[in-house]
């Protein structure tokens, strides 16, 4: 009798771990499971991609550069066969990012694509950020950016200084041509 309620303690204890552990789909679930597939590409962009005067910036913007230690990329194109699928993956993206754990930063449209920028963490760190943009003409592309100590507030600063660097874009050939 004593082993009979220890095994059903253990599985029922087993169950609570293996439903807890399932939040639903993570971003890097997603990630992972897409980038072989047919319309994504998936590609691991160096830091040095950006090329930035770090003279120009300010204390807190040169923090967050420095605590930006890997960028993961997954895009998906829009071809005329493909609609549906767009579509399908483009709501499943917005759910995951939907999700509450996924703090708003700063979102704005930039030419024809919708920019939304997204952080896992506190006020005060952050483990993940996440610029997520979508066109309606392209498709979209997520890039998952991952580093040390990384503070929400000073991640916001970086963002105007970006948007005025230079990219190397020798490294962003495989990333421009697949949406071309």
């Amino acid at each position: 009798m004593n082993s009979s309620i220890k095994k059903l303690l253990f599985s029922l204890l087993a169950c609570i771990v293996l439903v807890s552990c399932n939040n639903g789909e993570s971003l890097q679930t997603y990630f992972v499971d897409n980038q072989e597939m047919p319309d994504f590409l998936s590609a691991d962009l160096p830091t040095t991609i950006v090329k930035i005067d770090e003279s120009t910036l300010s204390k807190d913007q040169i923090e967050a550069y420095n605590s930006v230690k890997r960028l993961n990329f997954l895009g998906y194109k829009i071809k005329e066969n493909n609609l549906e699928d767009y579509t399908l993956e483009l709501s499943k993206v917005k759910s995951i990012l939907n999700n509450k754990k996924y703090n708003d930063l700063i979102e704005f449209n930039d030419k024809a694509a919708k920019v939304v920028v997204k952080y896992i963490g506190d006020d005060d760190t952050a483990d993940e950020f996440v610029v997520f943009a979508s066109s309606k003409d392209m498709g979209f592309g997520i890039v998952r950016i991952l580093g040390d100590n990384m503070r929400p507030e000073k991640m916001a600063t970086l963002v105007d200084a970006l948007q005025n660097a230079d990219f190397d874009e020798s490294q962003l050939n495989g990333i421009t041509d697949f949406f071309k």
